[in-house]
């Protein structure tokens, strides 16, 4: 990684890269800060499956033991932004859904290109964990001519990595979701930066290197393993 991209990249709680000031503090008033989002964000994947599985409402103690973050750690994040729950009762979760996408600016639908379409990216199109918080994969690709065409995912047909630029212009994509081998990622970061996305979610183990403007998130199951594992062992 050159020096100059080098000084923009951080680490975030969960050991994902991500561009930051590096503090708990924005620099922007109107922008969260890093932990604060991550918080949130935490909040929102518990929040959203609660509610598929038919809560109404819940407790900040409930969000605790979904999310390990201390109960008064939620409840000072959520009173930053309003009066949500109510004593007694907790916090009604489509009600509180709601807010956290206004607080997080993520209300709407996002768009997002798949690359790979092996058994990771199969397995990502055909699951709903993107939809459930508003972002649709609306284009896949991959290289391999035996998958160029393959339907994946709800009626999706895998494009030809050559067609990056016009599909990224055209379906207006916002994130790009990397599911490919390690040594073809930056490649493929490359093309995604050049075509104008800003946000690169990483299923690879590879560094990329991106400009200080774009955010890569990568997610690592070794990692999550080795942090519930530091907890269970200490």
């Amino acid at each position: 990684m050159s020096p100059e991209r080098a000084k923009s990249a951080t680490q975030t709680d969960d050991g994902a890269s991500a561009h930051s000031s590096g503090s708990d503090v924005a620099l922007d008033p109107e922008r969260l800060s890093l932990g604060v989002a991550a918080r949130l964000s935490r909040y929102l994947q518990v929040l959203t499956q609660a509610g598929k599985m038919g809560k109404e409402t819940i407790s900040s103690q409930e969000l605790a033991e979904y999310t390990h973050i201390n109960s008064t750690q939620i409840r000072r994040d959520l009173s930053g932004f309003g009066k949500f729950g109510k004593r007694g009762v907790g916090y009604r979760i489509d009600s509180l859904v709601s807010e956290i996408r206004k607080i997080l600016r993520t209300s709407g639908q996002h768009n997002i290109a798949l690359f790979g379409a092996g058994n990771l990216g199969q397995a990502i199109a055909g699951s709903d964990i993107f939809a459930d918080h508003g972002f649709r994969i609306v284009a896949a690709f991959d290289v391999d001519p035996k998958l160029v065409g393959k339907q994946v995912g709800e009626n999706l047909a895998v494009r030809d990595f050559t067609e990056i630029e016009d599909v990224v212009a055209e379906e207006q994509v916002v994130v790009g979701v990397l599911a490919v081998p390690a040594d073809s990622a930056q490649e493929v970061a490359d093309r995604l930066v050049d075509s104008g996305v800003k946000i690169i979610f990483n299923y690879s183990e590879q560094l990329l290197d991106v400009p200080p403007e774009v955010t890569v998130h990568t997610s690592s199951p070794a990692v999550d393993l080795l942090y519930a594992l530091y907890f269970y062992l200490t």
